[in-house]
């Protein structure tokens, strides 16, 4: 007979049991513990201002956290920012906007930390061409470090170690005040406009039009299964490949060890591991009380990181608020089956057609997570 939900969740508990009977508490219990690392920045400063500046700059939100940057140092004080071509997102962002927003955020945390340290960061982006209509091999960035006692510390510096994208759901009772949405638009730039709202009509359209956006994506099998391919199960999975997807904590590592979840589960739509997904996806879209987004007056490469570098910035203000955000921009996604969504989500805030919707999150009050695993700077630096 079949396993209901209910009696999938009494499985999973009862093999937590057993394998705390039968010693295994252990593999229950247990977190990433290198895959945390980055994280944890000592006081001690590295002899070359580039590494403690870089150290930051890798904590930086990406899509599905593929982390794609590659960092050359060129001399003494310049280094070029690459993309490892191998970890785009071929399938939900098949002309690689979002993971150009990456690097915008990378951009702007290196510049915030320079800045800590009394460094000007002086940037030159795509300074071999703009890569279209994906990127190449060419360097997104070129920077140069100079030392300058006058440059100004940025107060968003001392919220990179707790920024979060908080994948749970946030107090729908609670909205954002005006007070904290104006706090939130600052963050913004005259060519980067930071967009909030708390409007319940406008709320719960978006709520309704975000979850439609995911199951077009989950229901498009080629997308779909680029995400899955990317899920990290359990701790040891995450120690070996801090990227992507993390699924983990006690109740998932319980549920691998019971052979209750697994990618080919996770894979097939007739599976409890598929449906108990989408019932806490749901319940993650519902619980959001506001909105925040990010638009630009054009869709240039330039642009997408200046829409980048805003979208990190509104992310720190919202720590140093006490705010949790997430972005739901699977309804911003370029390929053709999420059209119609995309559509309408445009014509639902607004988007004038000369301008460009970069950027969509849930914006609230949500609980204090965990962050994301990482790799560790040196897998990210080259040699000249």
């Amino acid at each position: 007979m079949p396993l209901s939900r209910r009696s999938f969740i009494r499985a999973a508990a009862g093999g937590t049991l057993a394998l705390v009977a039968a010693g295994g508490v252990y593999v229950v219990t247990r977190r990433p513990h290198t895959a945390l690392e980055p994280w944890t920045i000592d006081a001690a400063m590295p002899s070359d201002i580039r590494l403690d500046v870089f150290r930051h700059a890798i904590l930086a939100p990406n899509p599905h956290n593929r982390q794609p940057w590659q960092i050359r140092l060129i001399g003494g004080d310049e280094a070029a920012i690459c993309c490892d071509l191998g970890r785009r997102l071929p399938e939900t962002d098949p002309v690689d906007r979002q993971i150009v927003i990456g690097f915008g955020c990378f951009l702007e945390l290196a510049r915030i930390a320079a800045a800590e340290r009394g460094y000007r960061l002086e940037t030159a982006v795509f300074p071999k061409g703009n890569p279209e209509p994906r990127l190449d091999k060419r360097p997104i960035a070129h920077l140069r470090f100079v030392r300058d006692p006058q440059t100004p510390k940025d107060p968003l510096f001392a919220a990179i170690l707790r920024r979060r994208s908080v994948k749970q759901p946030f107090d729908a009772s609670r909205p954002v005040g005006e007070i904290e949405q104006e706090r939130l638009r600052a963050a913004g730039q005259p060519e980067v406009l930071i967009h909030t709202s708390a409007d319940s009509a406008l709320v719960a359209d978006l709520r309704d039009l975000t979850w439609k956006a995911w199951e077009v994506e989950v229901q498009t099998r080629r997308t779909y299964m680029e995400s899955v391919e990317l899920m990290r199960i359990g701790s040891a999975e995450i120690e070996a490949n801090p990227d992507g997807i993390a699924l983990s904590g006690p109740f998932i590592e319980a549920l691998g060890a019971a052979g209750l979840i697994s990618r080919e589960q996770l894979a097939d739509p007739a599976s409890l591991a598929f449906q108990s997904g989408i019932d806490q996806y749901r319940q993650m879209l519902n619980g959001v009380a506001s909105y925040a987004w990010v638009t630009t007056g054009g869709n240039s490469r330039t642009q997408q990181i200046r829409a980048g570098e805003a979208y990190v910035r509104l992310n720190l203000t919202a720590t140093q608020l006490g705010l949790a955000l997430h972005p739901v921009s699977q309804a911003l996604q370029e390929f053709a089956e999420m059209r119609q969504i995309s559509d309408a989500v445009n014509a639902r805030l607004a988007i004038p057609s000369a301008e460009r919707l970069q950027m969509l999150a849930r914006i609230g009050y949500g609980p204090i997570l965990s962050p994301a695993p990482r790799w560790p700077l040196a897998a990210k630096l080259e040699s000249a």
